[in-house]
């Protein structure tokens, strides 16, 4: 029989657990994709944003957009349009009742657990089709699967060291590929980020009689804010240009104002290395 046996939400950044279903199965092919599932969800800032993982008699499909993937189970003859207007509707619902900041700064495992009940009438839906109405429009699902293919991870692709903890894939050329071009979107600023910037602007203005001196800290700002090349690596040089110009201002400045601008600096460079590119949002329609 074909069906959806569990779903989960899962932070793309960390692999952090939101909310997931209860899965009442228990047979020796579900704990594998147990297994398969932790694997992804550690690795999912790697992949693309759509993709279907075929493990046995079993497949996992999840989508990801802003920041956010949307996981699921289900039976290897369980049609892939369903599967993923399954994902849609999660997502939507996902993206309308919680907002995206309490996401990235969610914390503990499971702390929208509330959604699971809204996964289980969806499920129950999607597990009888003669209740599934016109509400849903599986010709344009179709249409965007048979555009744009969800990209198939193999078995052979995930590695067995450490309890399935490596993921090895070949590289993907396709349009949901996470990169870190120039172009791509950051992940929304939480009230740490908005202060380390606030902070960097108030340094590069004490410092615009010094000339040279401001432009370090205005280029914290300028990381912070956009996803560059190598944006790790600068703002770490960045900071490292910031503590040698204090160095030098050694004489002109008593400990504290040199204490201040080093730590805003250091500051600032922990904000820019936790604000990482977001997954390309799916276009779902939403």
């Amino acid at each position: 029989m074909s069906m959806i046996l569990s779903a989960s939400v899962v932070r793309v950044r960390d692999g952090l657990p939101l909310s997931a279903s209860t899965d009442y199965e228990q047979s020796a092919g579900v704990q594998e994709c147990r297994k398969y599932f932790k694997t992804l969800a550690k690795r999912l800032s790697q992949l693309p944003d759509r993709c279907t993982l075929q493990a046995g008699h079993y497949n996992i499909n999840f989508i990801s957009s802003l920041g956010v993937s949307y996981m699921m189970l289900c039976t290897e003859n369980y049609p892939s349009v369903l599967a993923f207007s399954f994902l849609d509707e999660l997502q939507k619902e996902y993206i309308s009742t919680y907002n995206m900041m309490k996401t990235n700064t969610a914390v503990r495992p499971y702390c929208f657990i509330e959604f699971d009940n809204f996964i289980q009438r969806t499920k129950q839906r999607y597990n009888n089709p003669r209740s599934l109405s016109t509400k849903i429009n599986l010709a344009d699902m179709q249409t965007e699967i048979r555009l744009r293919p969800p990209y198939q991870i193999s078995l052979s692709d995930l590695g067995s060291a450490n309890g399935y903890a490596h993921i090895s894939l070949p590289e993907y050329k396709g349009t949901g590929k996470i990169s870190t071009a120039p172009h791509q979107r950051l992940e929304p600023v939480t009230l740490s980020g908005i202060v380390s910037f606030v902070l960097s602007l108030l340094c590069g203005a004490l410092n615009l009689i010094r000339g040279f001196h401001a432009i370090e800290s205005l280029l914290q700002c300028y990381l912070f804010v956009y996803c560059t090349g190598w944006r790790n690596i600068k703002s770490f040089l960045t900071f490292g240009l910031i503590c040698l110009c204090n160095m030098y201002l050694y004489e002109l400045r008593n400990l504290w104002q040199i204490f201040f601008h080093v730590t805003v600096g250091a500051f600032s460079t922990l904000q820019i290395r936790l604000r990482q590119p977001q997954g390309k949002s799916a276009d779902y329609n939403v």
